[in-house]
């Protein structure tokens, strides 16, 4: 095991445990009172890289933490279907147009890149994008809608209406060629012109056989009715956040649609809340994603506040390794993105997840090493908590295990499906066991 230092004290501690726990207190007291009276939403929103995206291991983190604290809905989720890359298994979005997409990841633009660490857009309506819940634990009665600068872009149905449209249309009737006519003399019993037989008919030339039945397009007219399907707008209301929709009956499926006011359609988030208190866990993930390209987005430290945080996990530093980037590198720009953070008025406490071991161009990752000593020797002066999930993976020494128990992926950095839910169950037993801990102490 690893020794965690500090620059002011040396302070090993045992096996799964959150250091410097006590920043955390604030954040367990809030959880506390809630144990109590049961009355209000606690928000935990969880930022990353892969590891993060795919919500392998969030889900675990979530799942294992609302049994203990409530459910009180799912948090935020993307269409990252249509950014045609991954994302959770709890819900599927699908739509009928083709949406334009950028991520952090790639070189800084004007693109409306914010919460989710994508940007989503079309300059054109018509579409109908289809929420659906797989997992009914979250099943909805809220939904928030996250746009650039809260622009009212999109509303939402539950459901189409069926409507019928009375006009008019020419009337057909059929004729049965007789041996020896020709279509002109058909087009002037029934005093139409031989090309609008031929257009109804679909002939290429005037040669008709007999024995063939023939549409005739008269001059009368017929009424007819049009079945059409329209989506109902449902009644949104707005905040410094947001646009939202709150529903009596907990829904597993709704539908965004063109706003009618607005020209172009931008979409950084949407937010699924339940009616009842507990505990929500947002993930934010963004493959390939650095401490650095969340930095380069002012956007997304705007919009973070419409998640009202009320704690913050970080798990990033696997790419950065891949760049060899310095751990003093590492370190500043993990404080540059705790003060952009800082600077939105967001001062909530954090924990700081270590990387996890992988190889680098297969040999030990030496770059996670050096990041898990430096994030651990600032933790107290920085005042933040750590969760060493590289010194819980067995660190340089435990790479060979995680790949003998199936717990690493064939390329020695992102891990199986096992593996990432191990990590978020073994987050979640350091967690409680911090909370039990701040509890038993009081």
């Amino acid at each position: 095991m690893i020794q965690k230092v500090d620059t002011a004290v040396v302070d090993p501690i045992s096996s799964n445990e959150i250091y410097n726990a006590k920043v955390l207190e604030s954040f367990f007291e809030k959880i506390k009172k809630n144990e109590s009276h049961n009355n209000q939403k606690i928000n935990i929103v969880h930022i990353g890289d892969s590891h993060i995206q795919g919500d392998l291991m969030t889900n675990e983190i979530r799942k294992d933490l609302q049994r203990k604290f409530g459910n009180a809905g799912r948090g935020l989720v993307f269409p990252y279907q249509l950014a045609k890359t991954n994302g959770s298994y709890n819900e599927r979005f699908r739509c009928n147009r083709v949406w334009e997409s950028y991520r952090n990841i790639y070189p800084q633009r004007n693109y409306p890149v914010g919460l989710s660490g994508f940007g989503l857009w079309r300059d054109s309506g018509g579409f109908v994008l289809e929420l659906n819940i797989k997992d009914p634990a979250y099943k909805f009665n809220s939904i928030k809608i996250i746009t650039p600068g809260n622009e009212e872009m999109f509303d939402l149905a539950t459901s189409s209406q069926t409507k019928f449209i009375e006009t008019t249309e020419r009337k057909v009737i059929t004729h049965k060629i007789k041996k020896g006519e020709a279509i002109s003399v058909i087009a002037d019993k029934y005093n139409v012109s031989i090309a609008e037989i031929k257009r109804a008919n679909q002939l290429k030339s005037n040669n008709i056989r007999a024995g063939r039945i023939l549409k005739i397009p008269t001059n009368e007219t017929q009424a007819k009715n049009i079945k059409t399907s329209e989506f109902v707008s449902l009644n949104l209301e707005s905040d410094s956040y947001c646009h939202y929709y709150n529903s009596e009956k907990a829904l597993d499926k709704i539908y965004l649609i063109p706003g009618k006011k607005a020209s172009k359609f931008e979409l950084n988030g949407i937010v699924l809340e339940k009616d009842s208190p507990g505990l929500i866990y947002s993930g934010i993930g963004v493959n390939g994603a650095k401490y650095s390209d969340y930095n380069k987005y002012p956007l997304f430290f705007e919009q973070l506040k419409a998640l009202h945080p009320d704690l913050l996990v970080f798990s990033l530093g696997t790419n950065e390794s891949y760049e060899k980037l310095e751990s003093g590198n590492y370190i500043k720009h993990l404080r540059e993105f705790i003060n952009n953070i800082k600077a939105q008025g967001i001062n909530v406490p954090i924990i700081v997840m270590t990387p996890p071991p992988s190889l680098l161009r297969k040999r030990p990752n030496t770059y996670i090493h050096d990041y898990t000593k430096q994030i651990i020797e600032i933790a107290q002066t920085d005042g933040f908590a750590v969760w060493d999930l590289y010194d819980e993976f067995g660190g340089m020494e435990g790479i060979r295990n995680l790949k003998a128990t199936g717990l690493i992926g064939p390329d020695w950095v992102h891990y199986s499906k096992k593996g990432y839910e191990k990590q978020g169950n073994l987050f979640s037993e350091a967690f409680l066991k911090a909370y039990d801990n701040f509890k038993s102490k009081k």
